[in-house]
């Protein structure tokens, strides 16, 4: 029971199925209770053709609805996309209606109308996500960089904010008008249940945006063969690849000493590169082995060795080299016409 709304006498009551002689005995019960005339009262009968005629509309226009969403989306993007996008929209309507069959809401023309318009609403949030993820995508295929799944994620968290503050001031008005349809017209008018059906769509269609028809997209789009490819190569480039191997020959090399050894599956620069490095170490070692006329010099400063000047057959020392000085300071200049002992 209820009161009518926009009149401030009239009452309207609810009930189920009755026969002729029941109807006829509940008006004289309430013309004597409530002290109004029979006349007043008017009986209205809502029966199952009434109902059926509701339920085949909405279903008509529901299908057209998604078969206009499937072809616009499918040129617009691609199948795919549309594929995730009518999956996200069958989310909507699930929790939708199964909001309304577990609370017992009455469904009514404009529960019909809430419903098309919360699936126009998150249709909107899914394409600007899409749009996103179309954009990172792009010439994706060229590279090693990320997988597909990494850049719709990425395009995902570019618009993760937008669509939290979309949905939050969308939200902030529809609730306003089921609290006040709630508090000021009473209970099961038609603004609380078009409000109603609107609040909850608006829920679903931000969360079926977000973690429905992104994820669906991503799974689809991976199951391609080029996309399994990119994948590869992803996990390559990311475990080191080439660099790795490249850096595990060097150190293979470095640790045998060099000594002319060479690595399978170094490229030919790389040989090269390693040669030019084993040339240098075998200057280095040349360089440090001491001259032949310094062997003889020491010979001869051995004690009891024959003194080997003048005798033939035999290299004269070289000349004796003055002690370096230390600390810093310029070298004398020996005084010239003094010549060198020897």
């Amino acid at each position: 029971m209820q009161q009518t709304h926009g009149q401030k006498n009239g009452w309207q009551v609810q009930t189920k199925s009755l026969t002729g002689a029941r109807t006829v005995a509940l008006e004289k019960s309430l013309s004597g209770k409530l002290g109004v005339n029979s006349d007043d009262i008017s009986v209205t009968t809502v029966g199952p053709s009434w109902g059926s005629q509701i339920s085949g509309k909405a279903l008509e226009a529901l299908i057209a609805f998604l078969i206009v969403i499937v072809i616009y989306l499918s040129i617009a993007f691609e199948l795919r996309m549309a594929i995730a996008a009518f999956i996200a929209l069958l989310h909507d309507l699930v929790i939708a209606t199964g909001i309304y069959a577990l609370a017992g809401f009455q469904v009514s023309p404009a529960t019909v109308i809430g419903l098309l318009t919360i699936l126009g609403y998150s249709l909107y949030d899914t394409v600007v996500v899409f749009d996103k993820v179309r954009e990172n995508t792009a010439g994706l295929l060229g590279g090693a960089r990320t997988t597909y799944s990494q850049a719709a994620n990425l395009a995902l968290n570019q618009t993760l904010v937008r669509s939290i503050n979309t949905s939050i001031i969308a939200l902030l008005p529809v609730t306003g008008i089921l609290v006040v349809s709630t508090a000021l017209l009473g209970a099961n008018n038609e603004l609380e249940e078009l409000a109603l059906v609107l609040f909850v769509g608006m829920l679903s269609g931000t969360y079926s945006s977000i973690f429905i028809a992104t994820p669906v997209l991503a799974d689809l789009k991976e199951r391609q063969p080029q996309y399994q490819a990119l994948a590869k190569r992803v996990a390559v480039r990311a475990s080191g690849g080439r660099a790795a191997k490249r850096a595990a020959a060097k150190a293979e090399v470095a640790g045998r000493g060099r000594p002319g050894g060479t690595v399978a599956g170094l490229s030919p620069a790389q040989l090269a590169e390693d040669e030019q490095d084993q040339a240098g170490f075998a200057d280095e070692v040349e360089g440090s082995e001491p001259a032949a006329d310094e062997l003889t010099t020491t010979a001869s400063r051995v004690p009891g060795a024959p003194a080997s000047r003048g005798a033939p057959g035999t290299a004269r020392p070289g000349p004796r080299q003055q002690p370096r000085r230390s600390g810093g300071s310029t070298p004398r200049h020996r005084p010239a016409g003094k010549k060198k002992r020897r």
